[in-house]
């Protein structure tokens, strides 16, 4: 009897032990290990298009997307962004070395050799630094800026425009010419 009580205590006693060393095994060290902060995907080739009753408003090129985790975006080889009027007619680009878009804030920023031309006025801004706020339709910079249109150069700090580079206002000028005819920009 004592014999049969110890064969079923035996495997009990052994699973014991088993759970025992498995329990104490010690917590491993991951501190060493890093969160990935690189891209969630990358896309070739992008052509976006917003458009409202089969009209395009706002068309947006890059050769290369990197999309991010919290919905940020990277364009590394440039950004195209090209504005059309109501009857489906382009009126501005604008261009930058460098893109991206800030979800949080849905705010593109360009860098870089930024470039806005205004085809309908014939109007030109360079600057290092632009954002667009698509929901404010607002361009603006606090960096240095220069804006040539058929008349006149004008160079200054700061800048705030529509997103059609029609009506623009320089925060401050520092210097301002007209272009004589036959002059070479």
């Amino acid at each position: 009897m004592y014999i049969c009580q110890m064969s079923r205590i035996l495997p009990l006693i052994g699973l014991f032990g088993i759970l025992l060393l498995v329990s104490c095994k010690g917590e491993e060290d991951t501190s060493f290990l890093e969160s990935y902060l690189g891209p969630a995907s990358i896309a070739y080739d992008i052509d976006l298009v917003h458009s409202d009753s089969t009209v395009i408003k706002i068309n947006l090129k890059a050769k290369k997307q990197l999309e991010f985790q919290n919905g940020d975006n990277e364009f590394p080889d440039g950004i195209e962004i090209f504005f059309y009027d109501e009857d489906g007619a382009l009126t501005t680009k604008i261009r930058a070395n460098r893109g991206f878009y800030i979800k949080k804030e849905d705010i593109y920023r360009g860098e870089g050799d930024v470039q806005v031309e205004n085809f309908e006025k014939q109007q030109k801004l360079s600057s290092e630094e632009l954002f667009w706020n698509p929901t404010r339709k607002k361009i603006y910079t606090e960096k240095f800026v220069t804006i040539q249109d058929p008349q006149r150069l004008i160079k200054g700090t700061g800048m705030e425009a529509d997103e059609s580079f029609s009506e623009y206002e320089i925060y401050s000028v520092i210097d301002s010419r007209t272009i004589i005819p036959g002059e070479g920009n």
